[in-house]
């Protein structure tokens, strides 16, 4: 069977093979700036004794993240902390009641790299939360918006904090360069989008996959993949909530 290169690179990662510029399974913010979940109320953080990855809440006990952060997980013992901006201490955490990872998702090509988790039942009196806006099915959203990109973690910076939640605003990226770049890794495929500037420096980073990408008040991507970290000509690659729009209301019984 012919092993791709993103297929290669994922399984030397997976193994614990150190490289410098890897194919990337997460996310955080490269390049942005600090922000507060007043901003931001819809940013959750998906723990296990641990920040591990971001999502977004979409509706009263619903949150959207990536599918691999629940891959061979012990959901009992995962948490979704909401009403944070420092991962660790703020809001309060939520158990989850039941996990839905889209039944394509394809974990050799990070494709259909969508979970929607349904939470226990909290108290959300005085927890800072909004619900962000979903696109309608195959809703598209045009090359160079500027989008927004939120999560805690790695800034590759000694002098920014790993606690804090950060921002990053990048524009999107057409879908034929994005397959440009990425051409010796495997295919971009419909479902997926990418952002980034071509000049490198703003991305998301190691820690956060899961978490939202905003434009316009609607959630447009969810931090799936990359390779290196703001890496010039290789923008970070999302997964297209517009492309699923239907199987999220099909989870979700409306």
């Amino acid at each position: 069977m012919a092993i791709n290169n993103k297929t290669l690179l994922l399984a030397l990662l997976l193994a614990g093979i150190g490289c410098t510029a890897c194919l990337r399974l997460d996310g955080r913010i490269v390049g942005g700036v600090e922000a507060t979940i007043k901003e931001y109320p819809y940013q959750v953080s998906l723990q296990r004794h641990y920040h591990m990855c971001g999502g977004s809440l979409i509706a009263e006990g619903w949150v959207l993240t990536a599918a691999h952060c629940v891959e061979s997980r012990d959901v009992d013992a995962l948490r979704v902390r909401i009403g944070a901006t420092r991962k660790e201490i703020d809001g309060i955490l939520v158990k989850i009641r039941t996990v839905h990872r889209h039944p394509k998702y394809d974990a050799r090509i990070i494709d259909y790299d969508f979970a929607v988790l349904q939470l226990a039942e909290y108290d959300a009196t005085n927890v800072t939360q909004a619900f962000v806006k979903l696109p309608k099915l195959n809703e598209d959203i045009a090359d160079g918006t500027l989008v927004t990109i939120t999560g805690w973690g790695n800034t590759q910076s000694v002098h920014e904090s790993t606690e804090v939640l950060r921002a990053v605003t990048v524009p999107t990226v057409n879908q034929t360069q994005c397959q440009l770049d990425y051409d010796s890794f495997g295919s971009i495929t419909d479902r997926m989008m990418c952002a980034g500037l071509r000049a490198g420096g703003k991305d998301a980073c190691q820690g956060d996959s899961g978490g939202p990408l905003v434009a316009h008040g609607k959630l447009w991507g969810v931090v799936s993949w990359g390779f290196g970290c703001a890496k010039p000509e290789y923008p970070g690659v999302y997964s297209r909530v517009a492309a699923v729009r239907d199987w999220i209301d099909s989870v979700r019984g409306i």
